[in-house]
């Protein structure tokens, strides 16, 4: 799979988006366990263009987590432009268009999947970006505004025609929010659309190997979004491409592995953020590293309370202590359930 010039192998998977989690070290520690594309967290092109620090700060990209696309939303043509421009001078891969965050606060505004009920507002935009721009342009999206309104086949044609160099699809429409089961046979009606040439990426659901593998066998997408499940679970990635090559399910990592990998992560969140705001956005990580753990409830909630960082170091060094080369049971075997 190509995504213009950019050569990505053979079902490539690609880590989600996701505001406050997709940051350089969350990239950096799924990079390391296999993920082949990143996504910053999604950045808003008003608080680009008025340089505000928040957004700034998200266009920070290292060679290493390449390649990357830097994803964009808003509600107007002419600052979603200007954005895509500054965004452009990170040097990125590709502008990501977020026709899909279905967050309130701004999908009644228009911008994210807001912009599924303006479909001619959507097509314009994403043409005035394409043609801005000097490297490809990709679009996030779900399957309509609500059940009465699912027009994905349709829309997904129309963006191509933009002259976009991808497009995934999240097997929900923004009424669904992440509840229910995503429906990939939408994704898959989009993929084997025999007007579209463009690759096809599905998102929604993919918790392990074998549901990746099954909708890679049955839609025929060319490529696979990984998002919620990848939360303090980032050998998700490792697992899902072990399983399509060999057929087997790797064992769920040790204890052991997991603290290094703990300790890593923090370590590399506290050289990009400051200390507090590090700890807050690792907690739901740290929450699921260690899921599954017997009688944990304990030494999960001083885990998840403290703001010192010594503390959570010695906590997961005891955690180490007393689980070793334990592997959480099943994890791993049920996968796709």
């Amino acid at each position: 799979m190509n995504i213009g010039n950019i050569q990505l192998g053979e079902h490539p998977l690609f880590l989600a988006p996701m505001e406050d989690i997709t940051d350089p070290s969350f990239r950096m520690i799924c990079k390391l366990h296999g993920a082949d594309f990143m996504f910053t967290e999604f950045i808003s092109s008003d608080g680009l263009i008025r340089e505000g620090q928040k957004s700034v700060k998200k266009l920070d990209i290292y060679d290493p987590e390449r390649p990357i696309g830097i994803q964009l939303y808003g509600h107007l043509i002419e600052p979603m432009i200007e954005a895509a421009l500054i965004a452009e001078e990170a040097k990125p891969e590709t502008i990501d268009i977020n026709f899909g965050c279905p967050v309130k606060k701004i999908a009644n505004r228009g911008a994210g999947a807001g912009m599924l009920r303006d479909i001619p507002l959507m097509i314009e935009m994403t043409s005035a970006i394409v043609k801005a721009v000097n490297i490809p342009v990709t679009v996030k999206t779900r399957t309509g505004w609500d059940d009465d309104s699912i027009n994905i086949v349709e829309v997904a044609e129309m963006l191509q025609d933009t002259g976009i160099q991808a497009i995934t699809i999240h097997g929900r429409t923004r009424a669904h929010l992440y509840k229910g089961k995503a429906d990939w046979t939408l994704i898959g009606a989009v993929k084997n659309n025999p007007r579209m040439k463009i690759p096809v990426i599905g998102n929604g659901d993919i918790d392990g190997p074998v549901i990746a593998k099954n909708m890679l066998d049955r839609y025929g997408v060319d490529g696979i979004m990984i998002g919620r499940a990848s939360v303090g679970r980032p050998w998700i990635f490792r697992d899902i491409k072990h399983y399509i090559i060999t057929g087997d399910i790797l064992p769920e990592p040790t204890v052991n592995e997991k603290c290094d990998l703990a300790l890593l992560h923090l370590g590399k969140s506290l050289e990009y953020k400051d200390g507090p705001r590090a700890i807050y956005e690792m907690r739901r990580h740290l929450s699921n590293y260690f899921k599954g753990l017997p009688h944990f409830k304990e030494t999960r909630l001083m885990m998840l309370t403290t703001l010192d960082v010594g503390e959570i170091r010695s906590i997961i060094e005891e955690i180490r202590q007393k689980w070793g080369d334990f592997r959480t049971e099943g994890q791993s075997s049920v996968y796709g359930t």
